[in-house]
């Protein structure tokens, strides 16, 4: 299943706005609450100027870029984690995603109505991350308790282990932080992730600003949403949802030409597809011959054999070695045959960790 990235908000930020622009999807962005309750959710393709460089080296009779799914939910209101607005609903989509882009909005409009009256996103802000906080807190509440009956009664390291991991996070939640905030190591993380808890998540802040604070470089109100987020250790970025969607139902011929008048090479959204990808912890290697070349997604840590597994489990279960250069010596070197001359042709097997970049091709044995 792919990894899907959530995008979140209140209702009216430009989640919807923003998904279209992104996806060239037909998610309805009306100007009243709740406009969206099913998520919508759309393929995106990656962009990395590598796999382009890598084409115009091998000239394949095809290209194949790697993707990933982006789903535009709900606005989410005060009181959801209670159910207010169809909130339980909303929640729950949210925890099928495994990261989020929170929108923010940070523009003033008198045509587009403010769920609360008025443009502040910090309060906004602290809206979402409240109603995440406290859907948490009830579900680590009740785990707190089970697991910790089991931890007096038990042996068994490991059920203890999950009620120290279940009562560290569940402290942080009643101290206002996210579950993310609990440091865990490698075999603490599993018993996390079995809560599937929302503040778990990696979080993106999407400033979303007029067309005219774009070009200025942000507003005051984006700046206190880029102060929070580093506060938070998060990261935020600077978007205009309305001129995104504009570019993308542009030709190709017309959106290069706008872009020039912008003094941009590419849209915004490339830039927001890339950081949402960094904030899953991905990592791109490629696989290049005659036939094909493609871009493959794997988790940031992965060893050959897991690498190799993505394309197929046969090619892991059954791995001997990978060849295996880096894009970067194709791209001084020229070519395959050079990087080989080079000496920068490698054999690795099963202990080596794949880097961002890397051009591999598998051998294995079933």
């Amino acid at each position: 299943m792919p990894l899907q990235v959530g995008i979140v908000g209140l209702p009216n930020v430009g989640k919807s706005t923003l998904f279209n622009a992104l996806t060239s999807g037909k998610a309805d962005a009306a100007n009243y609450p709740f406009c969206t309750i099913d998520p919508n959710v759309g393929i995106v393709t990656v962009p990395d100027i590598r796999l382009d460089k890598i084409t115009a080296f091998v000239k394949p009779k095809s290209v194949v870029p790697t993707t990933m799914e982006f789903v535009d939910i709900a606005g989410i209101v005060k009181g959801a984690s209670k159910g207010e607005g169809l909130g339980n609903q909303f929640l729950g989509n949210i925890k099928q995603t495994d990261a989020i882009i929170h929108v923010v909005r940070c523009f003033d409009d008198p045509n587009v109505i403010h769920v609360s009256g008025s443009v502040d996103p910090i309060r906004d802000m602290d809206v979402i991350n409240t109603e995440l906080l406290l859907a948490d807190y009830d579900t680590a509440e009740k785990k707190a308790k089970r697991v910790e009956k089991l931890a007096k009664t038990s042996a068994d390291p490991k059920v203890k282990m999950d009620a120290d991991v279940t009562q560290r996070i569940f402290k942080a939640l009643q101290e206002g932080k996210p579950a993310r905030s609990v440091a865990l190591n490698d075999l603490e993380a599993p018993y996390a992730a079995d809560m599937h808890l929302l503040t778990s998540k990696p979080v993106l802040y999407a400033c979303n600003v007029s067309d005219t604070d774009f070009a200025a470089g942000g507003n005051d109100w984006s700046r206190s949403v880029e102060k929070r987020a580093a506060e938070e250790n998060n990261k935020s970025i600077l978007i205009c949802s309305s001129m995104e969607a504009d570019i993308a139902q542009l030709p190709p011929e017309e959106r290069a030409e706008f872009l020039a008048s912008l003094g941009a090479t590419e849209p915004g959204l490339n830039r927001l597809i890339r950081e949402a990808y960094l904030l899953l912890g991905l990592y791109t290697y490629f696989t290049a011959g005659e036939q094909e070349v493609r871009a493959w997604t794997i988790k940031k840590g992965f060893k050959a054999p897991q690498a190799a597994g993505v394309i197929h489990t046969d090619f892991e279960k059954g791995f001997i070695r990978a060849e295996a250069y880096h894009c970067e010596e194709l791209f001084s070197l020229k070519s395959e045959a050079a990087v080989k001359e080079a000496g920068k042709y490698r054999s690795e097997g099963k202990e080596y960790l794949v880097k961002d970049g890397d051009i591999l091709f598998f051998k294995f044995n079933v």
